[in-house]
């Protein structure tokens, strides 16, 4: 399916809506600007008096409308239906034939708009520049985000991490401040800095977030050790100390970060610098923010960050006979950068594994068909499984290879074949006990989990490969 990318369609429904006017954290990046938009969402919540926040994410988790969020909450069916309603009734009078996405993103920012909300935090769909969410006027926008940058959807980004670095900055604008995340590539820094810089912006260095010991006057109890070989009595692992110096701020920011993986380090960098940035901005006044955010509100928002579907663990017991719950670790890894994410994450755990525990890690996996982009390349980062140097646990690997549910609305978006799956599982673990789903059967998440169920022992359950899937997953633990 060929999909137009301009904007100048969505640019004309949107002359026959109400202006878009609440100030907006527009984020855009190839992985964490999710977790970015989340952390920025929860800061401005926290503040003292807590400001009104709405939330756009792509693509949506469960149910269509669940993308968008107010006040940290799923938007009101009914609100978004009248709103959806709305749209469609005027692309249909207009006869501008937007995309599903673009219809979604219009809905929200008529959402936003008509909730008088004090912010809004805007995450891109895809690239950034020919994105639709990128149609917001200028006086809008308080400032820009990317995160990091890597190889993903090349057929419509660019086939380097430069070219799709160019895109994505796309979203600046003149006048406004541009935070810039860590990047892998040297050449992307440079890159992203001519583009804003010819559309009028600043460049703006994200903030290097620290770890730190666990100080209990400060943390509170550090609690129980995190392991994941006794699920029946399963404590999720600690937050992350860490210490940050904020420009805003004359003292040093300590808090806890919920959110596990020190690729999300960088991404709270990213935040900070962005609430830092915002409490310079003109509108600060307006809102009477630099009383309103605080050391204080900044360590207490970051602290309530919540963000599934990401690192995020889960029990669930398939059937009453079994002897122990599951522990599923769920992950939208869907290219090689966040595969790598979650491999090293799933390391660190092996590190807390005692000497010769046998070990069941059992992956789950469904991927979107996205050429350039191959199953070999998403999967070889986390398959096999890196074993710390230090560890002498008896890992055994097992792997279901399935398709997640076709998202709603997005008819372009296809799985891998299960039986192709397994041909790359066999050639990069040989030796795994492999699970392929018949070709259309339903319900086959749940027939994954339940021959993870026979494979008996104790482990961990890693369901990743998209983000479609790990919807598939909370569609099952909320039955």
């Amino acid at each position: 399916m060929s999909i137009d990318l301009s904007l100048d369609r969505l640019r004309i429904l949107a002359g026959h809506l109400p202006r878009y006017t609440r100030p907006t954290f527009h984020i855009a990046g190839t992985n964490g600007k999710g977790s970015v938009s989340a952390i920025i969402t929860s800061i401005l919540r926290n503040s003292s008096p807590p400001l009104s926040v709405g939330r756009y994410n792509s693509p949506h988790l469960v149910s269509v409308h669940d993308c968008i969020a107010i006040n940290d909450e799923t938007v009101d069916l009914n609100v978004y239906l009248d709103a959806r309603n709305r749209v469609e009734s005027a692309d249909r009078e207009h006869g501008t034939k937007l995309t599903s996405f673009e219809l979604l993103t219009a809905t929200a920012l008529l959402v936003f708009e008509e909730a008088h909300l004090d912010f809004v935090v805007l995450e891109v769909g895809m690239g950034g520049r020919l994105d639709a969410t990128n149609i917001i006027p200028d006086d809008s926008v308080l400032l820009s985000a990317l995160t990091t940058v890597d190889l993903d959807h090349q057929a419509f980004l660019g086939n380097t991490v430069v070219e799709i670095a160019r895109e994505k900055a796309g979203i600046a604008r003149r006048g406004h401040p541009f935070v810039l995340g860590r990047q892998k590539n040297p050449g992307v820094t440079e890159a992203v800095g001519e583009v804003v810089e010819k559309a009028g912006g600043y460049l703006v260095q994200y903030l290097e977030v620290i770890k730190r010991d666990w100080d209990e006057a400060v943390d509170g109890p550090p609690g129980l050790s995190f392991t994941f070989t006794s699920a029946s009595a399963f404590k999720e692992p600690a937050p992350q100390p860490v210490r940050v110096c904020m420009p805003c701020f004359s003292e040093e920011l300590r808090a806890l970060l919920p959110l596990y993986g020190d690729h999300q380090l960088d991404n709270l960098g990213v935040a900070l610098a962005a609430i830092s940035e915002s409490l310079a901005r003109p509108l600060c006044d307006q809102y009477n923010l630099r009383s309103r955010i605080t050391p204080h509100t900044v360590s207490r928002g970051i602290r309530a960050t919540r963000w599934p579907g990401r690192l995020s663990f889960h029990l669930t017991s398939i059937n009453p006979s079994q002897s122990r719950p599951l522990l599923v670790l769920a992950d939208g890894a869907h290219n090689p950068a966040s595969s790598a994410t979650l491999s090293a994450y799933i390391t660190r755990l092996l590190s807390s594994v005692e000497a010769q525990t046998p070990i069941n890690l059992t992956y789950i996996l469904a991927l979107s068909h996205s050429p350039p982009k191959t199953p070999l390349e998403t999967l070889s980062p986390i398959l096999p499984p890196t074993i710390p140097s230090n560890s002498t646990a008896e890992v055994k690997v097992n792997v279901a290879c399935l398709r997640f549910t076709p998202p709603e609305g997005m008819p372009w978006i296809k799985s891998v074949a299960p039986g192709d799956l397994r041909d790359v599982v066999s050639t990069l673990v040989p030796d795994a006990r492999v699970w392929v789903a018949e070709e259309n059967a339903s319900d086959q998440l749940e027939k994954a989990l339940e021959w993870t169920v026979g494979r008996g022992g104790e482990g961990l359950v890693i369901v990743a490969g998209s983000l479609y899937l790990v919807a598939d997953l909370y569609r099952f633990l909320g039955q």
